[in-house]
């Protein structure tokens, strides 16, 4: 084992910066690799999580899991008021990135042909939405239409998040604040970001199954993968074990950061409230591109993208990302209140990176974590973001 630590300083009396390779065989002989691509650049990547530091993030996180060797990156405090630093071991509130879980298991059901993605939502859910023509595969694609009541719930990050910060909703109650509103779009007709769609899925997993997703997420995903460090755990507000506290960026310059720590995260749930870390995440979506998760025909299904931006394309439950070196990698991204989360891996799964930072509502810090990407796939220091070029994410992923 070869081990290294670089770059200590002090910020509130811990900042720390930790590499761990573990060796394994030749990346050229790593079975099935399809391309060898560059070595990881981990200080590009420390130089990304400092600027999130300078930027405003109490800490930040990366690691990086490649065909068996693993680095592990880590700056600042997981807790400022314990001055406790921040490691890649803690655990998290994921956000968005949970929306992949909730398509892993309605396409398992379709594998189970228990569910066809091209018939009506209200084929499985009578009457709960306005629009027959408003199919599965449009929730997933985020193509239905369906309005984000998450964009009137926080147009102001720290009120509005107090006022949702210990309720208890229904997914009908959630879905009905979205049918207040207009829908984006026709069915199909345009990619329109929105929380609802993955509300909706949740009920629909729960229709189908006659299980809580909680119960599902376990049996199909978590347990197969022995995933130690993921939980379901609404409508309950505390994270188990050890984990990063989560800070809420107000809305006012110079204002207090807000522990948002503590939440049910029941605005989200289906669309945003698992707990994991970045070494589960890691196992997680170099599992699904590999095939074990599902099977052939649905996770080519799952990786039909369609572009968003210049650099973003979306499939089901699932975002492509391509790099300055002509690499592309799969994950998605998650911002719930307090966290930012990137997790991508390789084509065939076999380089993973889940990156964080304990807080949220800071558009500087989130197009810098982006950054990550590029250091760890192609090999070579992180661009700084230009504006206008990334999805803007906020609590919830918010308006992209």
């Amino acid at each position: 084992m070869v081990s290294a630590t670089v770059g200590r300083g002090a910020v509130l009396g811990a900042v720390a910066l930790s590499l761990l390779a573990v060796p394994a065989r030749a990346a050229s002989e790593a079975p099935g690799r399809a391309a060898a691509l560059p070595a990881p650049d981990t200080a590009g990547v420390d130089r990304v999580l400092r600027t999130a530091r300078e930027q405003g993030a109490p800490g930040a996180a990366a690691r990086i899991d490649d065909h068996g060797r693993t680095y592990l990156i880590s700056r600042g405090l997981a807790d400022r008021g314990a001055k406790r630093a921040m490691s890649t071991g803690d655990r998290f509130r994921i956000g968005s990135v949970t929306k992949t879980f909730s398509t892993v298991v309605l396409l398992q059901l379709a594998d189970e042909r228990k569910l066809d993605l091209d018939s009506p939502v209200n084929r499985y859910l009578p009457g709960l939405l306005p629009d027959d023509r408003i199919t599965v595969r449009h929730l997933l694609s985020h193509r239905s239409g369906l309005y984000d009541f998450s964009n009137d719930m926080f147009a102001q990050s720290v009120s509005g998040f107090e006022s949702v910060r210990n309720k208890v909703f229904t997914y009908r109650q959630l879905i009905a604040l979205s049918l207040k509103k207009p829908r984006t779009n026709a069915p199909g007709a345009a990619y329109s970001y929105s929380n609802t769609n993955f509300v909706v899925a949740g009920l629909l997993i729960e229709k189908l199954t006659g299980h809580s997703v909680r119960t599902e997420y376990q049996n199909r995903v978590i347990k197969p993968l022995k995933l130690a460090d993921t939980f379901y755990v609404h409508p309950d507000t505390a994270i188990p074990g050890r984990y990063a506290r989560g800070y809420l960026t107000p809305d006012t310059s110079g204002a207090a950061l807000v522990d948002a720590t503590r939440q049910t995260v029941s605005w989200a749930q289906s669309a945003g409230a698992i707990i994991s870390s970045a070494k589960d995440l890691n196992t997680f979506y170099s599992a699904l591109v590999g095939g074990r998760l599902l099977s052939a025909a649905r996770l080519a299904e799952m990786e039909r993208f369609t572009k968003v931006n210049s650099t973003t394309a979306y499939g089901l439950g699932l975002r492509r990302r391509d790099l300055s070196c002509g690499i592309s990698v799969y994950g998605h991204t998650g911002a719930v209140q307090g966290y930012y989360t990137y997790a991508f891996t390789s084509k065939d799964g076999g380089r993973s990176l889940t990156a964080l930072v304990n807080t949220s509502n800071n558009g500087k810090v989130l197009d810098t974590l982006a950054g990550t990407l590029e250091s760890a796939f192609c090999g070579k220091p992180a661009k700084t973001a230009r504006r206008g070029t990334m999805l803007r994410e906020r609590e919830g992923d918010l308006r992209q």
